[in-house]
């Protein structure tokens, strides 16, 4: 397994078409291997992502749902693509939108290899319907890493119980827990993202 640290960072393009996607061969040849990350609008993608790399900036944190409505590529150690992928599920979008983004993720997945996917649940609001019409949806054709975010907005007793039935409505997943704010399963979660990327 080659381990990979998230010290590096460089944004290539925000794109929507698959014509603007990145290449995917990297200079000497090979594939870039590619992380994806994903979940329901305002789940706190851009603020993992910033945390993960180290920087308040790299993504843009907003607290307007459905901020994200495009695919925005980052090259990470200049060995694979990190892409932020536009969040779901925010009803206040026009349903003409919202059936928009649908139709480009199932594209983008259908048409783009993924080697792992970072699929992000909200501690407080546990697994949604469309979170597991999403899972659904993956079949298990990428391999994926459950993270429930945003834990230091419950107590220990909400913890917990919410904790619990997220992981019995995911199965055969393992979720891991994580807060920005406190900082906490950052080096767990970059070593589960390196085993599955680089094995």
């Amino acid at each position: 397994m080659k381990k990979k640290s998230f010290r590096h960072s460089h944004f290539l393009i925000s794109a929507l078409e698959e014509a603007q996607w990145p290449t995917t061969k990297s200079p000497t040849g090979k594939r870039f291997k590619e992380l994806a990350i994903v979940g329901r609008s305002n789940v706190g993608k851009s603020s993992l992502i910033n945390h993960l790399l180290g920087s308040k900036a790299v993504a843009k944190v907003s607290s307007r749902p459905g901020k994200t409505q495009r695919l925005n590529y980052f090259l990470i150690d200049n060995a694979f693509y990190l892409v932020d992928l536009p969040g779901y599920g925010y009803a206040k979008v026009a349903k003409k939108m919202q059936k928009e983004w649908g139709e480009h993720l199932e594209y983008f997945f259908l048409n783009r290899k993924i080697d792992v996917l970072l699929f992000l649940i909200d501690s407080r609001r546990g697994l949604q319907p469309a979170d597991e019409e999403f899972l659904s949806f993956l079949s298990g054709t990428i391999k994926v890493i459950p993270v429930i975010t945003k834990t230091d907005k419950l107590n220990q007793s909400e913890k917990h119980k919410n904790f619990r039935n997220i992981k019995d409505s995911l199965r055969e997943y393992s979720p891991i827990p994580y807060s920005v704010k406190e900082g906490r399963c950052r080096e767990h979660l970059i070593t589960q993202i390196d085993t599955l990327l680089w094995e």
